[in-house]
């Protein structure tokens, strides 16, 4: 067995070299700043989105989904007409009438969508203003395209972390003591402004006009935070 003398020494000699460490790790701490800044820049709404639908009432089921299904292929057929605009079926929903007492089925009801998304919103208008006269439009949404949207966040990356760069300065100046980059995170958020159309019914038989669509812009912005070291 090692002799208590022995023992003691070899303590000693751990204490010891925990209080160089403790010493050496004090003599590198710096101290830090979390920071944060961020950048806007705007983006040309450049790309629309609008859903349509076609809904119908039967006592038949099989009724229901004929006279929906045609509504449907006529506004397919009529968008081919427009080669800028990409249209899709979007769902279909068929779900039972019941009586007033909730007793029993007294008919059905359902319900298809299309989807059209095109990049020259004129087109898209001058398409809704004709299948508006048989599909009501549930809704609209203009946003940058992905193209459109990665320009304005990369422009907005450069400005934010210009941003941080001269917070993270004034705050070292302040202290009288250099500084660096310790960490960062980046993050980016749009805002995509809807145009709502909350289940408008399909107008009555008449000319077809344009239905207005006036594009404007969505502001990108990129978020920077992150910690800065001041040396002592």
């Amino acid at each position: 067995m090692p002799h208590f003398g022995m023992r003691r020494g070899i303590a000693a000699l751990v204490i010891a070299a925990l209080v160089i460490a403790a010493s050496a790790s004090g003599a590198i701490a710096a101290t830090t700043i979390d920071l944060a800044a961020d950048a806007s820049r705007p983006a040309a709404n450049d790309l629309a989105r609008a859903t349509l639908f076609a809904e119908a009432t039967s006592a038949s089921a099989g009724d229901a989904a004929k006279r929906v299904n045609a509504l449907i292929a006529d506004a397919l057929a009529a968008a081919k007409s427009h080669p800028r605009v990409r249209a899709k079926t979007a769902g279909t929903h068929t779900y039972p009438v019941y009586s007033k007492g909730g007793g029993r089925i007294e008919g059905w009801r359902m319900r298809s969508e299309v989807a059209l998304e095109s990049g020259d919103t004129a087109a898209l208008s001058e398409l809704l203003g004709k299948l508006q006269a048989t599909l009501g439009v549930a809704g609209i949404i203009l946003m940058p395209s992905p193209e459109t949207r990665k320009k304005a966040e990369d422009e907005a990356l450069l400005d934010a972390i210009a941003a941080f760069r001269e917070r993270a300065k004034l705050a070292a100046d302040a202290l009288g003591k250099p500084y660096r980059i310790k960490h960062l995170s980046l993050g980016s958020q749009g805002h995509r402004p809807p145009l709502p159309i909350m289940r408008a019914a399909p107008m009555a038989a008449m000319e077809a006009a344009p239905m207005p669509v006036e594009a404007g812009e969505s502001q990108v912005t990129v978020n920077v935070s992150g910690q800065i070291e001041l040396a002592d």
